[in-house]
């Protein structure tokens, strides 16, 4: 089975506090202990959704510091969403780092960072990148995060999944049957920094 979910803006992906820039190698490991840190802990994921909705003004927000207005799709209707989905989550096991779904996620990265574009691979081609790099059990799932530079900022957004009705990355993420992750991150000429994480329930690297 097969499941993957894209979102296409920055909106609320761009998300909390201006910090130090992670190397790409050491944001993708991040990314990997703060996807952890929301399963085994989604409550206090919660909070930090509801201590985000003070920078909204209707629909958009303001970081502190910044002078520009981000507008989002859902505004605070999102968030609180969110906080509820959260503040209802079992805790999950954390996901293991997968070296064979990093490679298959640094393919994508590599080749927008080139290309300047956007989405996963269709007509089959993301499932057999992954399939390059080792065989999963059931079932494998694909987010991806343009914008943030940040592992918070890229969780963050992804749980919230403004504008994207399903909820597919934060189903990615909150995924039981998934056992298993590898990310890798780069610069994007249209939005600064991209981010794949590539999740299967057990993934044998080759």
């Amino acid at each position: 089975m097969t499941r993957t979910t894209l979102t296409l803006s920055c909106l609320l992906i761009l998300l909390l506090y201006c910090t130090a820039h992670a190397e790409p190698a050491d944001l993708a490991q991040q990314i990997l202990a703060e996807t952890n840190a929301a399963r085994q802990h989604p409550q206090r994921y919660a909070q930090y959704i509801r201590d985000f909705k003070k920078y909204f003004i209707g629909k958009a927000y303001r970081l502190p510091g910044s002078l520009n207005m981000v507008m989002t799709s859902e505004g605070k209707g999102a968030l609180n969403e969110a906080a509820q989905f959260l503040s209802r989550q079992r805790p999950l096991p954390a996901l293991s780092w997968s070296p064979g779904l990093a490679k298959a996620a640094a393919d994508l990265v590599r080749e927008q960072t080139v290309s300047g574009e956007t989405g996963h691979d269709e007509r089959g081609d993301m499932k057999k990148r992954i399939a390059r790099y080792g065989s999963w059990r059931s079932s494998f799932g694909e987010n991806i995060s343009y914008g943030p530079d940040t592992a918070r900022q890229v969780v963050m957004g992804l749980i919230i999944d403004d504008g994207v009705p399903d909820r597919g990355h934060r189903k990615n993420i909150f995924d039981r049957s998934f056992g298993t992750m590898g990310a890798a991150c780069g610069p994007h000429p249209r939005y600064r920094t991209i981010c794949v994480m590539d999740l299967a329930s057990d993934f044998q690297s080759r």
